[in-house]
Parts: C-alpha cells; structure tokens; sequence
C-alpha cells in the first residue's frame, strides 16, 4: 500500500488519523514520512519528498520534528556529483519502545521491543493451560523486569502493551486439555482493562496470528503483497494480506485457517488445528511414553523424535496443502507463507513438504502459488504484537483491526 498522502486509498482508510484541521494533516503526514522510512530503511529528504509527493519545505519542516523527538537519527552524508551533500534519515531504535504480549494454549511471553522492530529484552512462562490469575501475575512481573531494563529517560518511551491472543480462547479448552469448566473465566473478564491497571500502559489487542502474520509483512525478509499466512503453534491459524493490506475481517477473525476443514487419510474431515498443529504431535509423544514438555522450550531440539516427526510433518504438509489450494479459490494469492512455534530445521521440512503435496493437486482454473518459509519464526506472534502501539501511534498502517482502550 502506497503511503503517498494523496492516494486516494489511503487517504480514505485513514481518514480518521487525518482529521479536517492542520494539526491532523500534520499528524498523518508524519506517520506517512515515519511510515516510508521504516519501510526503506533509510531515505534523504529529497527521497522523502519524492515518495510522500510533500514540498521539499513539508518534508524539510516534518523531518526536523521528527529529529527533535528523537524519533529519527540523520545517518552519514552521501555526496553525489553536483549540489549539497544528501543526509539519510532512518528510524532511532531508542525513540519508542513497547511491550508486546502473546497469550498462547501453552506459553505466553511478553517482549520489549524498540522502534526498528529489534526485541530487547523478553520473559516466557510455560503451562498446560493458561489460568487467569497465573498469567496476571506473570504479565505484573515481566513488565517491571523489562521496563527496568531500561535506563529512566528511555522508560518514558515505552508507548503501550500489544496483546496478541487466540479468537475466543475460552472455546478451545478441551482441545488444550483444560479440566472442564478452568477456562470459562476468560469469557467474561475484561482483559484488557486488568492489563491497563497491572501495567499502566495503553493496551491494544489482536487475534495473536493476526499479529503474527503483521510482522512478517512489516519485519520480513521476502514480503509480497498478496500472501496467506500460517502459524503452526499450539494449534494452526491463519492471516491474510492482500493488495499490501494486513486484513482483519469484519470482526477481527479473518484467516482462520485453522478452522478449515481437510480430508485425512482415514478418509474423514477434521479441522486443520486437529491436523497441522503442535498438539498433535505432543500427543503422539506422549501416547509414545515420552514427555513432550521440551517442544514448546525456545531452543528445543526436535532432531530426537524420529518417526514421529516424520510423520507429524507428512500429516501436517498434506492439511497445510489443501487448505492452501481452498484459499487460492477465493483468492489469488501469489505465496503461501508457513511459520510457526518449532526449530528453524522442522520448518524447513514442513514447507518442503507441503511444496511436494501441492503437487499433486489439479490447479486448472488457478494460478500456481510459492510456499516460502516465514521470516521471523517463533517469536512472530509477539513481535507482531509489540508493533500495534507503533503503528497505532506514529505509522500508517492497514492495522485498523485494534483500538486503544
């Protein structure tokens, strides 16, 4: 999506950052140059200019009160042949910072992350399933931890919490091996109102791969503007983006792929949770006599489970490609992107996998679709999570999906 202030798209979707007044114009071009920096890396005044179709003198005026907040550092001049040397701007790492949350069927963590999308500091707590009053506390202690990780100026940075948690997670107790009735509590507690309190901050929540699939479009190595994504966590789900757009669905659920139903080799439809995610394979392990307590650890080593990987990955390839295949009939996608909660190595096998099981599908009618590794891996969801205060503060972004409380 073009960050152009006189696009016509854009000056429609974000009308509301616009405003009628000076001040609002002032306000959304900002976030637009913030917005095409990030994007570029690092842009001289003239590049900015150029790309936002602001006057020389606009940008000039933006760019030194970006300075002077602190939210963009002037990098080495570059001389070129004629005129004045050009001075690259590029975003200041220390000129924002937030907490990002992720509230997972297994762990949560919860990430201090700067402005240029760099995670410093982070804490994680493991569970069979997340208890309320457990994840409180753990969201109480983790937020003093990480705000006193940094200095007293750079505290008074810190611009929100993002919270990236399950479509009605209550709803999955069962499959999560909740008793009955332990996770009925999350259906009517206001949320985000207790992050507020615990922590002070503003508080913006999203589906929690909804987030994830935000930050391989905002943080990625090999981003297209049209791709599905899939996050293989504790239980599979999904994103979508498309002409650039990171879209949310009419109420905030879109791309839940996880919910897809796909054909199995015992000829039955089940869901794709109860196919392609990490679950599954924890039960093969434990139906096999093992613990299966180190697949959800950071750095685990899943090279010892053996067959039962092989054939958790085959299984999985083959969900995953029909439910890539289903989403290119609605739209027509140019990449299938597949990232999830397991070693760099699995992930590789996965997507090679569902490359070779696509293969063998009848695309008459379809356009042929890439399968690409995601670029950010396990920590997705909470570096998605970490950016929404960012983008709902300084940047222009499709990410309409939150709302600050």
């Amino acid at each position: 999506m073009s960050t152009s202030v006189v696009d016509s798209r854009t000056a429609e979707r974000d009308e509301s950052l616009r405003g009628s007044n000076q001040a609002g114009l002032r306000a959304h071009n900002e976030r637009a140059v913030l917005s095409l920096i990030r994007r570029h890396g690092e842009l001289a005044k003239s590049e900015i200019a150029r790309l936002s179709r602001l006057s020389p003198q606009t940008a000039s005026v933006i760019m030194r009160s970006l300075e002077a907040d602190g939210l963009v550092l002037a990098g080495e001049p570059r001389r070129g042949r004629v005129g004045q040397p050009s001075v690259p701007m590029r975003l200041n790492p220390d000129g924002a910072f937030a907490f990002g949350l992720k509230l997972g069927r297994r762990t949560s963590e919860m990430v201090l992350m700067d402005f240029v999308g760099r995670v410093r500091e982070s804490r994680a707590i493991l569970y069979r399933f997340p208890r309320r009053a457990e994840v409180m506390r753990f969201v109480e202690e983790a937020s003093t931890e990480l705000r006193q990780s940094l200095g007293p100026a750079l505290r008074r940075r810190i611009v929100g919490l993002g919270v990236g948690m399950p479509y009605e997670i209550w709803s999955w107790a069962e499959a999560n091996g909740a008793p009955p009735g332990e996770m009925d509590e999350w259906s009517t507690v206001d949320f985000g109102a207790e992050l507020e309190r615990a922590t002070g901050e503003a508080v913006f929540i999203a589906n929690d791969v909804t987030a994830a699939c935000g930050a391989e479009q905002a943080f990625g190595t090999d981003v297209s503007a049209n791709f599905v994504y899939f996050f293989v966590g504790a239980f599979v789900g999904g994103g979508i983006v498309m002409d650039g757009a990171l879209v949310p669905g009419r109420i905030g659920n879109a791309g839940a792929l996880g919910s897809m139903p796909v054909p199995t080799r015992l000829g039955e439809r089940r869901q794709l949770i109860h196919v392609a995610s990490v679950h599954v394979l924890e039960r093969m392990v434990e139906a096999s006599g093992r613990s299966a307590v180190e697949l959800w650890r950071h750095e685990a080593d899943w090279t010892g489970l053996g067959p039962l990987l092989d054939e958790w990955v085959e299984t999985s390839a083959e969900g995953l490609a029909y439910a890539i295949a289903s989403s290119l009939a609605v739209y027509d996608f140019e990449r299938a992107v597949i990232d999830g909660s397991f070693p760099p190595p699995v992930r590789a096998r996965l997507v090679e996998a569902t490359r070779a099981a696509l293969e063998r599908f009848d695309f008459q009618g379809l356009q042929p679709i890439a399968v690409t590794q995601g670029s950010i891996g396990r920590s997705a969801r909470e570096v998605g999570s970490a950016s929404l205060p960012f983008f709902a503060k300084f940047l222009l972004d499709h990410r309409v999906l939150l709302a600050e409380r």
